[in-house]
Order: structure tokens, then sequence, then C-alpha cells
């Protein structure tokens, strides 16, 4: 009897020719479960991560647009005498303590009595401080970037309207307009 090599596998030459039991390529049975297994695992490490990731990125958010919006009427206040946005009229028809008004005071061009202009000229040298209002990124008003006003109390506080943000024009204090707890449950987005 004589033996060949033919394609990786044994085969005896004579008037009948007979293959040997190939060996199998495909994975077992035993083989795709331990890949299983350590695909669930990867997955029971990384998906609370990448979860509690996304939801401290509200947290994060706010703190951005809060420091945005703080910069913004800090600098304003120290070019306009120590006042803040809205406390007085805009120039524009938009009395003080309006939403209009505070955005037209951050977002335009401004001269030191608060009255804005569009343009730029020599009697509107400040700003803007602005581009745009930023939305509130968390809370049921979520989305929002208008202003309540609460000119007695120093923080402001949290009015029931659908306001993104809250603000004091008398200390120029600006809040998170929702009490809702943050994602880590210690403590509410009004307190940042």
């Amino acid at each position: 009897m004589d033996l060949e090599i033919s394609h990786g596998s044994f085969v005896m030459l004579g008037e009948t020719r007979m293959n040997v039991k190939r060996r199998s390529r495909a994975f077992s049975l035993v083989e795709l479960v331990i890949v299983i297994v350590i695909i669930a695992v990867i997955a029971a490490i990384a998906i609370p991560r990448l979860t509690s990731g996304a939801s401290r990125s509200g947290d994060a958010a706010l703190r951005k647009s809060l420091n945005a919006l703080r910069t913004a009427i800090d600098t304003y206040a120290a070019e306009h005498g120590g006042v803040f946005p809205a406390a007085v009229a805009d120039g524009l028809g938009n009395n003080a303590n309006t939403f209009a008004g505070f955005e037209n005071q951050l977002t335009h061009f401004s001269a030191g009595d608060g009255s804005v202009s569009l343009t730029k000229d020599s009697a509107h040298p400040f700003g803007p401080y602005l581009q745009r209002m930023p939305p509130i990124p968390v809370g049921p008003n979520r989305g929002d970037s208008t202003v309540a006003f609460d000119s007695i109390n120093s923080p402001p506080l949290v009015t029931a309207g659908s306001e993104g943000w809250v603000y004091n024009s008398s200390t120029g204090q600006i809040l998170a307009n929702t009490d809702a707890p943050n994602e880590e449950g210690t403590r509410t987005y009004d307190e940042y």
C-alpha cells in the first residue's frame, strides 16, 4: 500500500481510494461558549462606564454654560460701572428685567448706559459678550435659553415657569431654573 499526501489528508492508493477522517476546521461548541462568555464579561465592565460618562455629560455641559453666562455677566458689569445686564432698559424698547433686554445687552454692542446697537460704533464700544444665549442642558426645561427674573432673592429662586435660567439683575447671579437632582443625586442643579 502506498500513501500519498493530497491536500492535507492521507489517501490510500489502490483499487479503492478511501479518505482518512479529515480534521474539522469549524469552531466547537465549547470554543463558541467561551468566546460568548468573554464578550459578556467585557460588556458588563464597559457598559456601566459608558452610561455613567454619558450621564455626567449633562453636569459638565451645565457647568460650561453657567461659566460662559457668569463670565459674560461679570465682564458686562465691569465695563458698565458695576451695573449688571437687564438692570436698565436696553434702549430698543425693552425694559429692565426682561429677557429681551438681558439677551440684547449680552449679545449686541452696548454703550456705558446699557443701550445696545447691532453694530459697533463710538457710542457702543462694549461687547458683545455672548454669540447667543446657551440653552439649559439638563432638567425639565432642557433646551430652553430664556431667563426668568428674581430681583428680590439672592440667590434667585427657581420658578415654576419653563425658562431655562433664573437671574437676579441686582446681584448678577444666574442659576439653572430647575431644582431637579443631578445624575448622582448629590445636589440639585440650581446649586451649581
